[in-house]
């Protein structure tokens, strides 16, 4: 047999031999250094069979930034945690343990809790089984085989998933610990030289609130030490740039078990929020789209028509008599309004395309377990949007979308990156509807010259979409906005418009939100600038501070003018010294803090500008020139 190198050069190998087989035949360095191939460019366990004529890349210690390697590294990692949790806890069940973005966990049901505390102990016995020495080995077993040996040693959940197992049944071992698992796996443990327990979770099994609920332990690691001290250090800046807690501390939300995943606004959370809506009506009517409103409870009709009831009736709140079924739902998106608004009367081709948009109050029934500050909420607002058009219109259409995203996230500061969701399993449509649909989307991007991922199945039950992720100042990745096609729901509705051809035709629906839920992204935002947000967002741009007494009036009066001047300004005349007046208004992260003594004029104030330490001699007239300049709209 032989297989393919990255050089394009030819290995020839005897039949059966496997990646690590190739590497010796290459050199014993690369073996030794060996963690991982890509046959064909999917990851693979050194230990298998290669197949004839193969692409084979090998992937060593030195690749080290390499997702691929990185997963394999954390995947060892994770089986080491679970060796060490059950020398150390006696009767612990262990149940799943995968390698995720930027790390690892294992679930495992404890006889007795444990502590953040216990962390440390289990982490040095980790390093204990490194120094000790630990190899992996492969074999395959029936499932029979393996069902009673997890039975026999006591493991419910490892001897469950035998069960639902797809294809053969491979254990991997090292140590005193073998588990249930499609590997790939590291040769040993010597790549593994820098290793943290990150902290603790619940997690029910299988993801379902009706089972047991396990504990999680959250865990990571990397090739270099260097590595890890490096995502600690941001691990510690997202921490304290989490919007759970600046959001109260800036007063500006807070959450409370009164309305669990609704978050109650503050004066100050709502001066933000305002200047989004502003943002996005401003631009809205830039870019042709018509302002709507449509209601918030629809008959359960209308919902099975849209397919709604029948594909998210489980996330949705319903609405039913006293000793009904569940007769109405509110909306936990706005598609089914827009859809019967487009419907209320004749339509021609010469109005299209045609833009609705709408910021309005959805409700989506996410588990209580999921809800997650203002990232994972059960009250929702999208900067939500639908565009009817033709077939023809369909490419300039989803342009214009992709241009105005790129004009919000640069706005923000904020690098964007794109995936193309194909069809889901569970889908409604034709295979040639779909095939259409998808294959514009694709066109679009390709002729913006937009490198994207194909993330397949994971499109609408309607029609497939342009997910658009944002990467923040911390360099973490969120997914954001979306624009999908819709050649479906149009004729569940029974829409039309008439053609130049006098024949009626079904529209397509662009569905788009670009900053997606405005809560989430609000919790985005706030951690992406740590508070600090720009001048234009923040809720005080200005804070006056008086000297003494005698310079009250003045400062009241200077605040004034700026507010007159479309500045957003206070005042802090508290019975506290200068110096605490200052770092208050540092704390609260203000862009621009003026004092005002014997000696300031309108003509010359003393400014102190966020982040810096001097203070600098500006005019009135300057400093709300600066400031408005700073609008995007200005």
């Amino acid at each position: 047999m032989n297989v393919t190198l990255p050089d394009g050069s030819t290995l020839e190998l005897p039949d059966g031999a496997t990646a690590l087989d190739a590497a010796r035949a290459i050199g014993p360095k690369l073996a030794e250094q060996a963690v991982l191939a890509r046959v064909d460019g999917e990851p693979r366990d050194l230990r298998l069979p290669l197949p004839d004529g193969a692409a084979l890349q090998l992937l060593t210690t030195r690749d080290r930034d390499d997702p691929d390697a990185l997963y394999v590294l954390r995947h060892s990692a994770a089986h080491l945690l679970a060796e060490a949790v059950r020398r150390l806890h006696p009767g612990v069940k262990v149940a799943i343990g995968p390698p995720i973005e930027n790390g690892f966990y294992y679930d495992f049901e404890f006889p007795e809790p444990i502590r953040e505390e216990d962390l440390e102990a289990i982490e040095a016995e980790i390093r204990r089984e490194i120094a000790e020495g630990r190899e992996w080995t492969r074999e395959v077993s029936s499932r029979d085989e393996a069902r009673q040996r997890f039975s026999a040693a006591g493991e419910p959940y490892k001897a469950e998933l035998v069960d639902t197992a797809d294809g053969d049944i491979s254990l991997y071992t090292q140590g005193e610990f073998t588990d249930l698992c499609r590997g790939p796996h590291l040769q040993d443990a010597t790549p593994i030289k820098a290793l943290k327990l990150t902290g603790l979770a619940g997690a029910y099994w299988r993801g379902d609130e009706r089972n047991t609920q396990l504990t999680r332990i959250y865990g990571t690691a990397f090739f270099r030490q260097e590595d890890l001290d490096a995502y600690l250090e941001r691990l510690e800046q997202a921490r304290a740039n989490d919007h759970r807690r600046l959001g109260p501390q800036l007063d500006l939300f807070h959450l409370q078990d009164a309305s669990p995943g609704s978050p109650f606004w503050h004066p100050k959370g709502m001066v933000v929020w305002n200047q989004l809506e502003d943002l996005r009506r401003r631009e809205n009517l830039r870019r042709g789209y018509l302002e709507v409103k449509t209601p918030l409870i629809y008959d359960k009709t209308v919902w099975q028509t849209s397919g709604h009831w029948e594909k998210f009736r489980g996330e949705m709140f319903l609405v039913a008599g006293e000793g009904e079924e569940p007769h109405a739902g509110l909306k936990p998106m706005n598609c089914p309004g827009h859809m019967l608004l487009f419907g209320s009367q004749l339509r021609s081709y010469r109005d299209l395309p045609l833009r609705y948009a709408e910021s309005s109050t959805l409700h989506r029934n996410e588990p209580t377990g999921t809800l997650h500050g203002l990232l994972r909420v059960r009250h929702v607002t999208q900067d939500d949007a639908h565009i009817f058009c033709t077939r023809e219109q369909i490419e300039a259409e989803i342009f214009g979308c992709l241009d105005y995203a790129a004009y919000l996230y640069d706005l923000f500061g904020m690098e964007a990156r794109f995936d193309l969701s194909t069809r889901p399993p569970d889908r409604l449509g034709t295979d040639e509807e779909w095939d259409f649909t998808e294959a514009a989307l694709a066109s679009a991007l390709e002729r913006r010259g937009i490198s994207y991922v194909v993330n397949e199945g994971d499109g609408a039950f309607y029609g497939p979409k342009i997910d658009l992720h944002m990467l923040d100042v911390l360099g973490r990745s969120w997914q954001m906005g979306t624009i999908q096609l819709d050649a479906l729901m149009p004729k569940q509705f029974g829409l039309t418009y008439m053609g130049a051809d006098n024949a009626e035709h079904a529209p397509y629906v662009v569905h788009r939100a670009l900053l997606g839920s405005l809560e989430r992204f609000m919790g985005i935002l706030i951690e992406h600038y740590g508070g600090a947000f720009p001048a234009w967002l923040a809720p005080v741009q200005v804070r006056v501070l008086p000297v003494a007494e005698g310079h009250r009036q003045a400062v009241s009066e200077l605040a004034e003018v700026l507010r007159a001047a479309s500045v957003r300004a206070d005042v802090d005349e508290r019975d506290e010294t200068l110096g605490k007046r200052i770092r208050d208004a540092e704390l609260q992260k203000i862009p621009y803090v003026v004092v005002w003594g014997d000696r300031e004029t309108r003509d010359a104030l003393a400014v102190r500008r966020r982040g810096g330490e001097a203070v600098q001699t500006t005019s009135l007239e300057a400093l709300v020139a600066e400031i408005l300049a700073a609008h995007p709209d200005s």
